[in-house]
């Protein structure tokens, strides 16, 4: 009886090695089983919005289950990204996020309570775009040379808008002025609306924007483009030379939309996350959109987003740094 008996469980011991691989496996492919939340930390409308929303599609598309956008926001994006850090890391809470909380937001804000560098896993940046400088038409200034003599002649005086402290456009011209040895007046705005409004109108004389922000009014002849900070010339403005081009060096900056995970993420689950995902952004249906909007498709693979985040952590601290700048 004895023998029997561990005979019997023997065979069962057995059976269930066997079956382990598979039945790991199946739980494995069955993901996504449950919804799957892609946490933006920003309010409705903006540029990770509209990013996560058109990836929550081709996501469900091409992996099955639900993706659905959730909008968390505060502290520049740093509420948001300290939950998705909180977060399981089993693929079912995502973080789709402009640079601010991952490379400005822990060198301006006190109590982060997330390491930008160790608490995510960064599967891939999805898109980018160029800063714009741009004048309203009105504006004496036709050329980077005319800025950058009023500037040596006026320091401190020509202004700048932004969409707040520590945004994309502030720390772009505070890079500029760092690299071109000048100085300007950098005004704050609580938002991108209001900066454009009085660009517009003339009561500011410049602002390094993001190109997709400023199509409407450049196409419109609102604006007049003196400079842009992409490596190579955009295709929406073939006409305007990049600031590399006109001399000015080190000032090559995109601002970009990236999307990570909590750390841990199981490898089976960030590839097939890597790969719908770019192929999302070159779904025939949706690249040709992002193009017109000034984006350029990005998807690089995690390993190259990892060096990617590290190297713009850096970049951007020191420029904070050196400006001394603050979130105030």
């Amino acid at each position: 009886m004895k023998k029997l008996l561990n005979s019997v469980l023997l065979g069962a011991a057995l059976i269930a090695a066997v079956q382990a691989p598979a039945l790991a496996q199946a739980q494995g492919q069955a993901w996504p089983n449950k919804p799957v939340t892609l946490l933006v930390p920003f309010p409705p409308g903006g540029t990770s919005d509209l990013i996560a929303r058109t990836l929550s599609t081709k996501l469900q598309e091409k992996l099955g289950g639900t993706f659905i956008v959730e909008n968390k926001a505060g502290a520049g994006g740093t509420v948001g990204s300290t939950g998705v850090k909180r977060a399981p890391a089993d693929g079912y809470t995502l973080l789709v996020t402009s640079l601010g909380p991952l490379v400005i937001g822990p060198h301006l804000i006190k109590g982060v309570a997330y390491d930008a560098l160790k608490d995510f896993d960064y599967i891939t940046v999805a898109v980018q775009a160029p800063n714009v400088l741009a004048v309203p038409a009105s504006s004496p200034h036709k050329s980077l040379a005319d800025v950058l003599a009023f500037q040596k002649a006026h320091p401190g005086k020509m202004s700048f808008a932004s969409s707040g402290n520590g945004s994309s456009d502030h720390l772009t011209a505070e890079l500029f002025w760092q690299q071109t040895g000048t100085t300007g007046l950098h005004i704050p705005y609580r938002g991108g609306a209001p900066a454009m409004s009085d660009l517009l109108g003339a009561q500011v004389d410049a602002s390094f924007m993001n190109i997709n922000t400023g199509m409407t009014n450049i196409r419109a002849g609102k604006l007049r483009v003196l400079a842009i900070t992409s490596a190579k010339r955009s295709p929406l403005l073939p006409e305007v030379p990049t600031l590399d081009e006109l001399g000015v060096k080190g000032v090559t900056v995109y601002s970009w939309q990236a999307v990570a995970a909590p750390k841990g993420l199981p490898a089976d689950i960030k590839t097939k996350l890597h790969d719908a995902i770019v192929a999302g952004l070159n779904d025939p249906a949706v690249k040709p959109k992002l193009l017109d909007l000034g984006f350029e498709i990005v998807g690089n693979t995690p390993e190259q987003f990892t060096a990617f985040q590290a190297a713009e952590f850096a970049r951007w601290k020191k420029v904070i740094e050196l400006g001394k700048i603050t979130a105030d």
